[in-house]
């Protein structure tokens, strides 16, 4: 038997630049998560929750219009998994560029491309990944770019393994036979 440990994302030695990772998640932006991030970040320009007022706006062909700080957010929670699971740090996020409108009902994916990689000059547990990351809606229409620095754990740091907790009454095991034929399900 085999056991897989709980361990997600890539470590630094995993990176090489010009690789491009798409990343595995797609999300439908709904209005209800638009509705959210616009009250919670107090944000009250109108084209987010007003559609009478959003109509006339030759922008969005009169649609309301996704929070800019929803459309950033989710496009980083979308790289996550393949670019900063295994992050220590962020360090930079510069050159954001929106370049289309997201609407309510579009689903967004994300992936991204490294661009460069270092080691640590002050903490050898870790090195260093460059990236350009984008967003696009389901139509392939680029919807948010940016670039993106983080301080990314090194496999032999240990950062972000070996957190599964031991079971007290000992491992999972395969059921034995009580005299019965049984088939064990794959």
């Amino acid at each position: 038997m085999t056991v897989h440990p709980a361990t997600l994302g890539r470590f630094f030695e995993e990176y090489a630049v010009g690789d491009v990772y798409q990343h595995p998640f797609g999300r439908t932006v709904t209005e209800t998560d638009n509705t959210w991030i616009t009250n919670l970040t107090l944000n009250t320009n109108q084209n987010h929750f007003n559609t009478h007022l959003a109509a006339q706006n030759p922008i969005t062909g009169g649609r309301v219009i996704v929070n800019s700080g929803l459309t950033v957010a989710l496009v980083l929670g979308l790289s996550v998994i393949d670019m900063s699971q295994n992050a220590v740090a962020n360090l930079a996020f510069t050159d954001i560029k929106l370049s289309h409108p997201l609407y309510v009902g579009d689903t967004m994916y994300a992936e991204s491309i490294c661009t460069g990689l270092r080691e640590s000059k002050s903490r050898p547990e870790v090195g260093i990944v460059s990236m350009i990351t984008r967003g696009l809606n389901q139509d392939g229409e680029e919807i948010v770019t940016w670039k993106r620095t983080v301080m990314v754990a090194k496999r032999s740091s240990g950062i972000g393994q070996d957190y599964f907790p031991t079971a007290k009454n000992g491992p999972l095991e395969l059921p034995v036979a009580d005299g019965a034929d049984q088939e064990v399900a794959v």
